[in-house]
């Protein structure tokens, strides 16, 4: 690291202590869990929905969409904090047809981008929040889910930096590298066992640890398609909740399914109990 610039090493503080401020946020809700986490989720999934609206809209707000996004988002997570997954995923999907309908009569450029919005968002609260509900493995499963997404994201982080090396994906994501895609897997792969107390959780979380790392890269891919940095500038040194979401949510995803297949409806059981 000794070729990292002041700059650089500045950003990395501020990145440092958003990261420990969310972080902190996130360990809090997930421990006390309940209506309390679903609306820290909420939020989150709020402001990705907005994000990514703003982020295809180039330069045009529809604020009747967003509304309609961010209501029909707090139904479904209403209707998952109650145990109802199966309706919390049908309003999504009619509330999606919706949207895009909606876009494409009112003229707007993207009706197919405008539909996603909603299911994207949802990723980041429906999963958790479903996980969470499943005691007494809830919490224990969202602890592991953070090892393996957070272990992933900053050992990626710091491997690419410190050995650079071939590019990952350089069309979409010029910074990202294969060292730092094997770094962030293994580190999270080590993590997922250790946090989750399973050797059999090792492979499972470098699976997940993939696909987190594939989100992040979705995420790169649209915003290079509508040319830009960040999502938003909400959060210092991070940019903007999807930036720092789009791999917890496809991790989540893919969490729930894996928990759904093995266990039925004990996903987080599924999960993290082999």
């Amino acid at each position: 690291m000794a070729g990292v610039s002041k700059a650089n090493w500045s950003d990395l503080s501020i990145r440092i202590a958003s990261a420990l401020v969310m972080a902190g946020l996130a360990l809090a809700t997930a421990w006390w869990g309940g209506p309390l986490f679903a609306l820290f989720w909420f939020l989150a999934a709020a402001a990705v929905l907005c994000e990514w609206l703003f982020l295809i809209a180039g330069g045009r707000r529809d604020w009747l969409i967003v509304a309609l996004g961010v209501g029909l988002l707090a139904v479904s997570t209403v209707l998952a904090q109650g145990g109802q997954g199966g309706a919390a995923l049908l309003t999504v999907l009619g509330g999606a047809a919706v949207m895009g309908g909606l876009a494409w009569g009112r003229g707007a450029m993207q009706p197919l981008l405008v539909a996603a919005a909603l299911p994207y968002a949802a990723c980041v609260v429906l999963p958790a929040t479903l996980l969470r509900l499943d005691e007494p493995y809830g919490m224990r499963a969202i602890f592991v889910l953070f090892a393996i997404v957070w272990g992933s994201d900053v050992l990626a982080y710091f491997t690419g930096r410190t050995f650079g090396g071939p590019k990952l994906w350089p069309r979409v994501s010029p910074k990202k590298t294969w060292s730092g895609f094997i770094g962030g897997t293994v580190f999270a792969a080590l993590a997922a066992g250790l946090v989750g107390g399973s050797l059999v959780l090792v492979p499972i979380g470098a699976v997940l640890a993939a696909i987190s790392q594939g989100g992040d890269l979705l995420e790169s891919a649209l915003k290079r398609r509508f040319d830009a940095k960040d999502a938003s500038h909400l959060i210092p040194g991070h940019g903007g909740v999807m930036d720092r979401l789009d791999g917890f949510l496809a991790a989540a995803l893919a969490a729930l399914l894996i928990g759904l297949v093995h266990a039925g409806l004990h996903p987080a059981q599924g999960f993290i109990v082999w």
